[in-house]
């Protein structure tokens, strides 16, 4: 089992002015713990269930930039980048260029996206679901097609490119891993089972069935189950002196029973730094060998 620290508040006590020094930081002292990778939120608005809109938010390209300049080995990506927000070309050549400058280092993390809110506030597209999702797929193809040796063009339904050129070509080989965060059985978990490298699933009591419903997929598309990274949401709430250390060593267990790898999440207060330093003592090494 590896940890994944999830960066999604940026509304920390040193305020704006000590954010870079302070989010340095933080990603120093994940990759010095053990953990194995690292991400940012793609929205531009803080999202409601961790705090008002109005709340620090970064974009998260620049910011994975920022991190690749302060880190040398931790894995980064976004949890997950909403299809809408950028077109698809340019989405692959800001993932290679992150793939690049970080030595190798760059995952997609990809979804359909939701905030329907955020969208309207700023201008950005976002319509129907069904078309999202239609988008979700041509981005896909576009990526690993800029990911490839293939420049010739993409005559899809919703973009074409007259040309895929992407110069200097990606570090990580065959290309940098696809992450396709979210659990709906019709269309995201079949896109997991047809293109990506990796799924992130929410966790609860279906978490069983959801990976039942990717094998099933799997099989219907001729692919290996097996070679599907299992990622899981998990936040990680030590404790003000680490008493629920017991405890997510528990719950790792049984994640990890049920075939997920990665446990991704937030780090409470991980602004104080002192909830990551417990989770590298006690947690990172205790579940290194699930």
């Amino acid at each position: 089992m590896r940890l994944g620290l999830h960066v999604c508040d940026f509304s920390w006590p040193g305020g704006p002015n000590r954010l870079a020094a302070d989010l340095g930081n933080v990603a120093q002292a994940a990759e010095a713990a053990g953990f194995d990778r690292l991400s940012v939120m793609d929205h531009l608005w803080q999202i409601q269930v961790i705090g008002p809109p109005e709340h620090e938010m970064l974009e998260a390209y620049t910011t994975l930039g920022y991190l690749a300049a302060k880190t040398s080995s931790i894995s980064l990506m976004t949890l997950v980048t909403g299809v809408v927000y950028r077109p698809p070309g340019l989405l692959a050549k800001m993932v290679t260029t992150l793939d690049i400058l970080s030595g190798g280092r760059a995952w997609l993390g990809i979804g359909a996206a939701w905030n329907e809110e955020e969208s309207r506030g700023l201008g950005l597209p976002f319509p129907a679901t069904a078309e999202r999702f239609e988008r979700l797929e041509e981005t896909l193809r576009i990526c690993l097609q800029m990911w490839s040796d293939d420049e010739s063009s993409f005559d899809g339904v919703h973009y074409q490119l007259g040309r895929t050129l992407n110069s200097p070509p990606n570090l990580s080989r065959p290309h940098p891993p696809i992450l396709i965060g979210g659990s709906g059985e019709r269309k995201t978990l079949r896109l997991v089972a047809q293109y990506a490298q990796a799924c992130n699933l929410f966790p609860g009591p279906d978490l069983e069935r959801k990976l039942d419903v990717l094998r099933s997929h799997c099989e219907q598309v001729g692919r290996n189950y097996d070679d599907i990274e299992k990622t899981v949401l998990y936040n990680f709430d030590v404790g003000d002196d680490g008493e629920n250390v017991e405890r997510i060593i528990d719950d790792l267990k049984r994640l990890a029973a049920l075939g997920f790898s990665v446990a991704h999440g937030r780090v409470m207060q991980v602004a104080s730094l002192r909830p990551l330093e417990v989770i590298g003592e006690h947690v990172v090494p205790a579940v290194a060998d699930l």
